[in-house]
């Protein structure tokens, strides 16, 4: 008998064939993998819009019950007996913005219960208790922080009250002010100037007596008390809320603190710090008679490349979400028309509604 010295080779890859297939899984993922980070982002913008209606609803609740909206910050300006009031801008005590009115209507009762609104912010009660993180304050696709933040004065250094530094949770949502922005030297000063038509660019001078109710036309902003009734623009195109990613600057849903002031956390040739009031509030533009290098007027919607610590910044791919007065949301492309923007953000200029 014959017996073939024939070695059957082992099945297996050779080093050609494995590396093909390495290549090919390769492929593979580079394909899939943008799909899934959609995906994860698709989920994130929808959860930010629910986060954006919630907060809407809470706005309905609190007007139906009150007959008004929260005011954009209470601050006692004209009190002989204020204790605390900024001279440049005239910001004072209290402080509670319109996120801690909102706390009954968003089941944050274990919050609010410890909320004295007569009672400065920082008072020594509130110091455990304005740290405290609200998760529906939070978009996920913010990409800055999410604890509490230390409050600083205009050279960046910590602020220091009733015998202690200032630490508030934050916040990535902001309400409107409308186009203009009467908060830092124009709080405190009787008079300013405003753009009394956006399309001709036509202005004149307002003497306001520190009374902000005189240049906001949004619905939000120092000691406001607006009713739906007064938004003749429509609650339905009326800009409330918007986005403002930690990334660019810090927010809070606490309130405003005299003296503080919010610094960018990246630089542009056109952003800087500003007053105490952008820690709630941001505005669309134009303001205050401001023109840019061609006589227009200065408008920054959603994610404008000036990055302003008081304008609305998201880090959804394309734009940015919104809350309008009847509680619903929208996403906001950036190349979104400028005029169109600040035709959404005011209540009642009776300007051509476009569509956004």
């Amino acid at each position: 008998m014959k017996f073939s010295n024939h070695i059957r080779p082992k099945a297996g890859f050779t080093l050609v064939e494995l590396l093909v297939v390495i290549a090919i899984i390769g492929v593979l993922i580079g394909l899939l993998l943008p799909a899934v980070q959609a995906a994860r982002e698709a989920a994130r913008r929808s959860q930010c819009m629910n986060h954006l209606r919630q907060i809407g609803l809470a706005m309905q609740n609190y007007e139906s019950a009150r007959g008004v909206l929260p005011p954009g910050y209470r601050s006692n300006s004209h009190s002989a007996s204020v204790v605390s009031r900024d001279t440049t801008t005239w910001d004072a005590e209290p402080g509670w913005g319109w996120g801690a009115h909102l706390l009954d209507h968003m089941e944050q009762s274990s919050i609010s219960a410890g909320v004295q609104l007569d009672e400065p912010i920082w008072h020594v009660d509130h110091r455990s208790l304005i740290r405290t993180q609200v998760s529906t304050f939070l978009c996920p696709s913010s990409t800055g922080d999410t604890e509490s933040f230390l409050l600083q004065d205009e050279s960046g250094t910590s602020l220091s009250l009733s015998g202690g530094n200032v630490e508030l949770a934050r916040s990535h949502y902001v309400a409107s002010h409308g186009q203009e922005s009467c908060w830092g030297e124009c709080g405190g000063n009787p008079s300013q100037v405003i753009f009394s038509d956006i399309y001709s660019q036509a202005k004149q001078t307002i003497n306001h007596q520190r009374d902000v109710s005189q240049i906001a036309d949004g619905p939000f902003y120092r000691n406001s008390k607006t009713r739906f009734k007064e938004i003749t623009d429509g609650l339905s195109n009326t800009i409330f809320l918007g986005e403002h990613s930690s990334s660019l600057s810090e927010k809070t849903w606490v309130g405003v603190v005299p003296g503080a002031f919010v610094h960018p956390l990246f630089s542009s040739p056109e952003n800087g710090v500003d007053s105490a009031a952008t820690l709630v509030l941001v505005h669309a533009g134009p303001s205050g008679g401001e023109e840019d290098a061609n006589g227009l007027p200065i408008i920054h919607p959603v994610n404008f490349p000036a990055y302003h610590v008081g304008q609305m910044y998201s880090e959804h791919p394309g734009g940015g979400n919104v809350g309008l007065g009847d509680g619903s949301t929208r996403f906001v492309a950036n190349e979104v028309d400028l005029f169109v923007w600040a035709e959404w953000s005011s209540i009642a200029e009776g300007e051509v509604q476009n569509e956004m």
